[in-house]
């Protein structure tokens, strides 16, 4: 690590001073959920998560807690609620080429169900902004908000959402670095049996044996009915792309990007993740007839992909 010079020094802590100014400063003020809380949404948040808690269907039915933030967004049209310091503190960043962002964490605390009918208000602060910071994206600040949901006016919960705002660094263009190895898998006694079936070519899904569950990945027990005792069926092979995405940044070692990786519904009814093959990676779409194959990327290495087709 080197020394940064002493006038850079002096110049990032009266920068950061700036912007210590608008710490408790509201980022958002008597805002409101642009729908009240209800069942459409709810059901497509349990079927995106795959979450089933019967907590969250039928007449006493409250909102997955995770969905806290969910009633708040904006959507593509924005909110008209944000203040002016909100804007003035990315202004200033923007102006300091600070113009890229990245989410990094958020923090939920949950002190009452949100059920449907409820309207959703909230408010917001700028609850901190930290020195000038150096990460692997580049250098800039993290920006904390704290915003506090309440539903028919009562508190329901507090989200705190960390953002990063950088100047992006500068890195020469990579590809995969011929000759580099993959990440390993980690692999441990409750998935050990997984591994195995991989090498024997198989893809094997757990089956609980109380209840006939099948569960993918590999659990130690049953989450349909908790029981520890499973055996294992092979998939047949055939799936549908559920959802994708395409990797184009960072590059890592032993990966040449762009290239797709789809969550991958079986016909099995479990759900693996896993590279496409056999199609362009801008020709991956959700629904895609994918058959599963065995990649070999090194020596002790093989991997199952996807490889696409068109039926």
């Amino acid at each position: 690590m080197t020394a940064e010079p002493a006038g850079d020094l002096d110049e990032a802590a009266r920068f950061h001073a700036l912007l210590k100014d608008f710490e408790g400063r509201p980022a958002a003020t008597a805002g409101r959920g642009k729908d009240v809380v209800n069942a459409p949404m709810i059901r497509h948040w349990c079927e995106a998560m795959g979450d089933t808690n019967p907590a969250y269907t039928g007449p006493a039915a409250i909102a997955p807690p995770t969905m806290l933030q969910a009633w708040t967004m904006g959507g593509l049209s924005g909110h008209s609620d944000r203040s002016s310091a909100y804007d003035e503190l990315f202004a200033l960043l923007d102006g300091a080429g600070y113009t890229s962002v990245v989410a990094t964490d958020c923090e939920q605390e949950y002190l009452r169900p949100l059920r449907p009918g409820d309207a959703v208000t909230f408010d917001a602060v700028i609850e901190s902004v930290s020195p000038r910071k150096t990460t692997k994206l580049g250098t800039g600040h993290f920006v904390t908000t704290r915003m506090d949901v309440r539903a028919n006016g009562e508190l329901a919960g507090t989200h705190r959402f960390r953002i990063l705002k950088f100047a992006p660094a500068r890195r020469p263009a990579q590809r995969g670095q011929p000759g580099a190895r993959r990440p390993r898998p980690v692999i441990n006694r409750d998935n050990q049996g997984f591994w195995d079936g991989v090498r024997a070519h198989k893809l094997l899904i757990q089956r609980c044996t109380a209840c006939g569950t099948l569960r993918f990945p590999w659990l130690p027990g049953c989450h349909a009915c908790a029981s520890p005792d499973w055996d294992t069926v092979e998939a047949s092979g055939a799936g549908t792309v559920f959802s994708y995405v395409v990797m184009h940044h960072p590059p890592f070692p032993a990966f040449d990007p762009p290239y797709a990786v789809a969550l991958v519904e079986l016909a099995e009814g479990v759900r693996i993740i896993g590279n496409i093959t056999g199609v362009p990676y801008d020709k991956v779409r959700v629904g895609l007839p994918v058959r599963l194959e065995f990649l070999r990327v090194d020596e002790d290495l093989e991997l199952p992909v996807f490889r696409g087709g068109e039926g």
